[in-house]
């Protein structure tokens, strides 16, 4: 079980460095991912989600704490990213509670939990505070992030390698 600690200490820990790469083999092949946000994410998606976020992060900072295991395959960390969302210039501190399943050494599976109606008045300012709770809005804000992952994935899939 200390193992699967390593694990999510090797996550986050690169996370803060923004290393999607070393965040990615962290993954299992066929990973699940979901939270607010994105939804439901799987394998490339997942991937390409990290390094667009970390790709894109500004004035970005991360910490991470309370790894709790609380079996051979269950995990949950909580974890706090600060930074500037890019679309509105806006801070945003978004307190995140993550919950993993792992298997042979990788993450399988992994959501992350957080309140998105905050996460959408501290993104997008007054507007957000006045509607980020309608089902409207928060549909409207995971369109957007689906479009900018798809079209993330998209030039990442016509550029020269």
């Amino acid at each position: 079980m200390e193992a699967n600690k390593d694990l999510v200490e090797r996550f986050y820990t690169a996370f803060q460095k923004l290393d999607y790469k070393s965040m990615n083999d962290c993954y299992s092949k066929d990973i699940v991912f979901s939270d607010p946000v994105f939804m439901v994410l799987k394998e490339d998606e997942v991937r390409a989600m990290w390094e667009m976020l970390c790709k894109n992060a500004k004035d970005f900072s991360l910490v991470f704490s309370d790894i709790e295991l609380l079996d051979e395959e269950y995990a949950t960390c909580r974890w706090t990213a600060t930074y500037t969302f890019s679309k509105t210039g806006r801070k945003v501190v978004n307190r995140i509670k993550a919950y993993m399943k792992i298997k042979e050494g990788k993450i399988i599976e992994h959501s992350d939990a957080f309140r998105l109606s905050t996460w959408i008045g501290q993104a997008l300012g007054w507007k957000g505070v006045l509607f980020g709770w309608t089902g409207f809005m928060k549909r409207a804000v995971q369109k957007n992030a689906r479009k900018n992952l798809v079209n993330f994935m998209e030039r990442k899939a016509n550029s020269p390698t």
